[in-house]
């Protein structure tokens, strides 16, 4: 009653046999399912084929289910079916092994006390099963319904029973009965659609699923799926016979598979579980296993994934000319269009282009360029036939040096960079094909690159065709709302092909050492160049890819409502075309390397930076600002509003005191007036006095906190302890304090856990509100313990701390950069460290970079004086590391170490 399999060396079975006779029947199978895991398991950290290790465990399997199935008593009309990836003879270490209890008849009573105890069996020697009891007319009836339950049984084949009631069940179920080829396929594109939505349509995700995500495996079992009902064949080699499949195709897939069940095969073994995300940790532990290293350029684990990325990418290609080819096949045979010629080597059948002549790219390569300029000049294309995308691959060698010193082509490709369609999809599809690689050979090397960060959650090459996608987008007019100033400057740039084509190369030389700017700016200049761009225009493009860090990182970093911040940079900057080029540029790259990062608050930093720096160009470079004279029209602007609510000169300069008079600098006349109206009302109250409201000249950018306090010197490690417990984000912090009184004049810019503004929800506000006043009032050890944990992704990033201080950047304070991995309460416990020291912070920009932060803190000694002691710098930096990495993955711990609760006691 048994089926016939290929005997297994490794599997000793007459023994296997003869314990069943004598000893416990659980501890026997479990004991062969152990020793054959460990066996594989084994011959697979030794590098041994893969497919060998999947099928031998899928035959392995068979065995001990037939044994299991043979321990009870069946009649011949009832059959037990292997079904699914099981069915196909392939099984991972933790893959589900999918059963069907096939019966000739509806009504399977009998067998349930059997059917029950088989599978009791099979649980208890800790196999992973999936199981379905039916009948044939059952099989036929779900199989109508449900095309995942009619895809399971196109793959299933009897393990052991009756060969008549199997071939019944395929006969009933197959494509002349149900699922008809064109129905079939229609359903499973939607379904491959649907799947990729979910991943966001990307095989670039930072924790990809290997099995569902595009260019995983259910990408190449559904062509498999479709093909085979389609053509009847049995597996993907039979399909080239039919004509479905080249034999370069077939390798490429295949060669993709094996990597792919590699991958998995070791998932499996490191998660212990049916794991299918490459999730962080187990990314390392692969790339360890499968023996890559760090080296100079790259982490080992980044060279993993560009490997794993670079295979699913092929992968993705080769769904997409596969399913293109049977849509035109199974959908389109029997009504296909009339061509319309586009020229002499294109036309468009069924909205898709296609070549004239079966030799069109090897008789004129020029043309392997040409199908995407017009790709992108008629957005009504949907895209390239699946017979032109082989045409295409088949010719892409042909794109040597020669091919790019060629005028025309370099005139096609600048054509295409000016095309009013789709410009990123083009690109998208010249990177899939390998066309864009080939005629930009550095571009090549950039494909699939992965930073092992939280940060840039694309590969480069995905990044930077993102880059190009908002560039194009700003002259959108729905994008108008959202970038209003950026789309402006974009529509108005008067060659928008030198702002592409620095998006093109910004981040080109990553990866190969050095400062990837600068290379990248002889990587554009060599471009230009070649691509008829003028000696000035050249200038430009170098600039731009050399400085594409540089205005973000003024915006975050530092004080930019100081005009001595914004005449440097105008001096940097030269010009307005080098400003409105750098400015759409850097709103274009912010965005596309971690959309989820951009917040309203860096849009305002953005707008401001570049609004100041324009005025100054305006006002010319040799006229900068007068910053005293600055202050002092705030502060008598602040003091003609505060007279018009009442509040005397003298009553104001006495709240005032000897406050600094950075204040006047920083803040609006209207945001200081109304922090001091509301000290003038508090009178003589000795506590706390805090004030919120939502912040923003045009849009609300942020959300503001003013805190006044009498006496108390701590303030920003309490305050920044009570936001992060209230789950607020400080992203700027301006300190003021008058030292006659001991009074402090705090603000601080926050948001929300969403990134968003919160003033305007009256409850949030009034929970803040109440918890920063409690906190103030009677500030404990207790208010620093940290309540939140760590989430999962940050722990996986294991930087060091890094701290710097620097005396040359300002003249009154000394700069603090700060560069740790993200994680609760860190501000509280820098905050901390300052008090130790006995520092006075001055003013904080917080910049959260996916899974660290770059903050910079301005900050003095006790006599408000740069800290010019050297050995003193050390030890601070030296202190900040330490206690900040010794405690960055610990959960539980409280805002402080010991030693300093102590010290401050």
């Amino acid at each position: 009653m048994t089926t016939a399999t290929s005997p297994l060396l490794f599997f000793r079975e007459q023994r296997f046999l003869a314990d069943l006779e004598n000893q416990e029947a659980i501890t026997v199978f479990s004991d062969a399912i152990s020793a054959v895991d460990h066996h594989l398991n084994r011959r697979f950290e030794e590098g041994e084929q893969i497919r060998a290790l999947i099928t031998e465990r899928a035959v392995f399997t068979d065995r001990i289910l037939i044994h299991a199935w043979n321990q009870f008593e069946w009649d011949n009309n009832i059959s037990l079916v292997a079904v699914g990836g099981y069915g196909r003879m392939e099984l991972h270490p933790q893959s589900d092994v999918d059963l069907l209890i096939l019966t000739k008849r509806d009504n399977h009573s009998r067998y349930q006390k059997n059917i029950s105890e088989f599978l009791t069996l099979l649980w208890d020697i800790h196999l992973k099963i999936g199981h379905s009891v039916r009948s044939v007319k059952h099989c036929v009836q779900e199989a109508k319904a449900d095309i995942t339950v009619a895809t399971n049984l196109l793959e299933s084949r009897l393990l052991v029973g009756n060969e008549e009631i199997m071939a019944k069940m395929l006969a009933r179920t197959g494509p002349a009965k149900i699922w008809r080829s064109k129905a079939f396929f229609e359903a499973k594109r939607s379904e491959q659609d649907d799947r990729h939505e979910k991943h966001g349509n990307t095989e670039y995700n930072l924790e990809p699923n290997i099995k569902e995500a595009p260019g995983g495996m259910r990408d190449i079992q559904s062509i498999s799926w479709i093909a085979k009902r389609h053509y009847g064949a049995n597996n993907l080699e039979q399909l080239i016979a039919c004509g479905f499949l080249s034999e370069e195709e077939y390798q490429l897939i295949r060669q993709g598979e094996d990597f792919l069940w590699r991958v998995r095969y070791g998932l499996h073994m490191i998660a212990k579980r049916p794991e299918e995300r490459l999730l962080f940790e187990y990314q390392r532990k692969l790339a360890e296993m499968f023996g890559y290293k760090d080296n100079d350029r790259h982490m080992a684990v980044e060279q993993f994934m560009q490997r794993y990325y670079r295979v699913v990418l092929a992968m993705h290609e080769q769904n997409d000319v596969l399913l293109q080819y049977l849509d035109e096949v199974i959908l389109n045979e029997d009504s296909r269009a009339k061509a319309e010629h586009i020229n002499e080597r294109f036309q468009i059948r069924d909205d898709y282009i296609e070549a004239i002549s079966n030799t069109l790219f090897s008789e004129q390569p020029s043309a392997l360029l040409e199908v995407f300029v017009l790709l992108g000049e008629n957005p009504a294309i949907e895209g390239a036939s699946s017979k032109t995308i082989r045409q295409i691959r088949e010719n892409r060698h042909r794109i040597d040096e020669t091919f790019r010193e060629n005028e025309t082509n370099r005139k096609l490709f600048m054509r295409l960079l000016r095309c009013q369609g789709k410009l990123s999809t083009q690109l998208q599809r010249m990177t899939r094909y390998g066309i864009l690689g080939k005629y930009l050979p550095e571009f090549d090397l950039i494909v699939g690159q992965m930073q092992h960060d939280l940060f840039h959650i694309y590969p480069v090459d995905a990044h930077t065709i993102q880059v190009v996608r908002n560039m194009r987008r700003l002259g959108n007019p729905e994008l108008a709302q959202t970038f209003p100033v950026a789309s402006h400057v974009f529509k108005n740039l008067p060659k928008p092909e030198i702002l592409l084509v620095a998006g093109l190369y910004h981040d080109i030389a990553k990866g190969r050492g050095g400062d990837h700017s600068k290379l990248g700016s002889a990587d554009v200049e060599q471009f230009a160049l070649k691509h008829g761009f003028t000696a000035q225009e050249i200038r430009l493009l170098k600039w731009l890819v050399e400085h594409h860090l540089l205005m973000s990182s003024i915006s975050q970093r530092e004080d930019i409502s100081d005009p001595d911040i914004i005449y440097k940079f105008a001096q940097l900057v030269g010009n307005q075309l080098h400003l409105d080029y750098l400015f759409t540029l850097t709103i274009a790259d912010i965005t596309a390397t971690n959309p989820t990062l951009w917040t309203s608050w860096k849009g305002s930093l953005m707008r401001q930076l570049y609004f100041s720096t324009r005025e100054a160009l305006k006002r010319g470079l040799e006229n900068p600002a007068d910053r005293q004279e600055w202050i002092n029209n705030t502060r008598e602007e602040t003091l003609s509003l505060l007279i018009e609510k009442g509040i005397a000169e003298s009553a104001s300069e006495a709240l005032w005191g000897d406050l600094d008079e950075e204040l006047f600098l920083r803040e609006s006349a209207p945001v200081i007036a109304r922090f001091t109206e509301k000290i003038y009302a508090a009178g003589d109250n000795t506590g706390p006095i805090v004030f919120i409201e939502d912040a923003g000249v045009e849009d609300i950018s942020a959300t503001r906190i003013f805190i006044h306090t009498k006496g108390l010197s701590n303030v920003f490690p309490i305050t920044a302890a009570c936001l992060d417990s209230s789950h607020i984000n400080i992203v700027d912090a301006q300190l003021y304090t008058d030292s006659r009184h001991r009074h402090t004049f705090d603000i601080f810019y926050v948001l929300d856990e969403q990134g968003k503004p919160f003033a305007n929800n009256p409850e949030r506000q009034r929970k803040v509100h109440s918890a920063l006043v409690k906190t103030l009032q009677a500030p404990s050890d207790e208010a620093f313990e940290v309540q939140r944990r760590t989430p999962r992704q940050l722990k996986q990033m294991t930087i060091g701390t890094s701290a710097r201080i620097d005396n040359t950047m300002t003249e009154n304070t000394s700069y603090l950069e700060v560069i740790t991995p993200d994680r609760p309460g860190l501000l509280a416990q820098l905050g901390q460290i300052f008090m130790h020291f006995k520092l006075h912070l001055h003013s904080a920009k917080i910049a959260t970079l996916g899974e660290r932060v770059e903050d910079v803190f301005y900050i003095t000694d006790t006599e408000d004086k740069p800290i010019s002691d050297p050995a003193l710098c050390r030890e601070i930096e030296a202190t900040i590391c330490n206690e900040l990495d010794s405690r960055n993955l610990d959960d539980t711990s409280s805002g402080a170490p010991l030693e300093l609760i102590n010290s401050r006691a």
